[in-house]
């Protein structure tokens, strides 16, 4: 009888978190279309103020990185952008900015979990190395692609044209872009009952955020939580492996912060290099844009297109720095370099934190409006 309960415990857990996934994506999807419905019935002032302040594409990339660092979720910032351009508030290219600078702010979790290694020398300065190495990937990518895209439209007119496939006349039309969102009865109607579009678009993001973490944590659990402890040695043996690895479990989990924050305790324990982990923290990146993806759904072309642009920005990184082995020691290098430095002097990783994901963004931000 004894053996039969621990037998069936296994099976009811994986059940009921199987049934947090399902009920999550689906809190999802409605947070989403609420958030289209709620932000396309703000009024005309209100949408020029938004139209106004990201008209400038440096403040709007500070306004994605501020965002993203203090709420601790790019899936939350990207997917809500999304529904922002498919109600068309914020254009395409307005939004490509702020997606950039959200992809920056994310990243602040993995070194906030490096500073717990602060009493171990040793320790601290290979976890901040990890840590760090996503900060500095991510920095140096938009360095390379903002200026491509402010200038030439990169970005936003190569997803463009990829989006137009799924809009153009073939078998795609309709069911992908055009049909309603099966929730868009109970959105409407729970918008109409509110009145007020801000609190619509407030309660909307706020279940976004809770759909993302609750999605997150079953996936963690039910896929993620033992697969990594059992084969972490296995997985960076080699680049590619290591970076498939990193694309599979954030896809699963939706979540590039749960993901390479995994692997700092792995390098501050000597178990891995941070020249190991870094195509893991490479395929992160590409992984966590499945979200936005998912939230494109049911879109209009230019949402779909945004979701594409975070899918390329992450990818024409990795293009950059994953195949030549030169140039992929360069963020490596640099991480190594932050966390010699952080251990002579401490206050070197809080000023780095401060100034890179809270000071700088809101002095350029309140500096450069018109």
């Amino acid at each position: 009888m004894e053996s039969l309960e621990k037998q069936g415990t296994p099976a009811t857990n994986n059940f009921f978190q199987y049934a947090q996934v399902f009920f999550a994506l689906l809190l999802f999807i409605f947070a989403i279309d609420l958030l289209t419905v709620g932000v396309g019935n703000i009024n005309g002032g209100i949408a020029l103020e938004i139209l106004n302040a990201t008209k400038n594409p440096f403040i709007s990339l500070f306004i994605g990185l501020l965002v993203t660092a203090l709420i601790q979720s790019s899936s939350t910032v990207t997917a809500s952008l999304v529904a922002i351009v498919a109600s068309g508030n914020l254009t395409l290219q307005q939004a490509v900015p702020i997606v950039l600078g959200a992809n920056i702010g994310t990243t602040l979790t993995s070194t906030l979990v490096s500073l717990s290694y602060l009493m171990n020398n040793k320790e601290f300065r290979r976890a901040l190395s990890a840590g760090i190495c996503h900060d500095i990937f991510n920095i140096l990518t938009v360095i390379l692609l903002l200026p491509l895209e402010i200038y030439f439209g990169f970005l936003s007119k190569t997803a463009s044209y990829i989006a137009d496939w799924f809009a153009s006349d073939n078998s795609f039309e309709g069911p992908i872009v055009y049909n309603r969102m099966f929730t868009r009865t109970w959105t409407e109607w729970i918008v109409n009952q509110i009145n007020y579009p801000m609190v619509s678009m407030i309660l909307s993001v706020a279940l976004v955020f809770l759909a993302i973490k609750v999605l997150s944590t079953a996936m963690y659990k039910s896929f993620i939580k033992n697969t990594f402890q059992d084969i972490n040695k296995v997985i960076f043996q080699k680049t590619g492996l290591a970076f498939f690895y990193g694309l599979f479990f954030t896809a699963a989990v939706q979540s590039s912060t749960v993901t390479t924050s995994l692997v700092v305790p792995l390098v501050a324990s000597k178990k891995v290099t941070v020249s190991k982990v870094f195509p893991f923290i490479i395929g992160a990146n590409i992984g966590t844009t499945i979200t936005a993806v998912i939230a494109s759904i049911y879109k209009p072309e230019a949402a779909i297109a945004l979701a594409l642009v975070h899918v390329l920005f992450n990818s024409f990184g990795a293009l950059i720095f994953l195949p030549i082995a030169g140039i992929r020691k360069i963020p490596v290098w640099m991480a190594n370099f932050m966390g010699k430095i952080s251990l002579k002097y401490r206050i070197v990783v809080f000023a780095y934190i401060l100034l890179t994901f809270f000071v700088i963004p809101f002095l350029l931000i309140y500096f450069t409006q018109d």
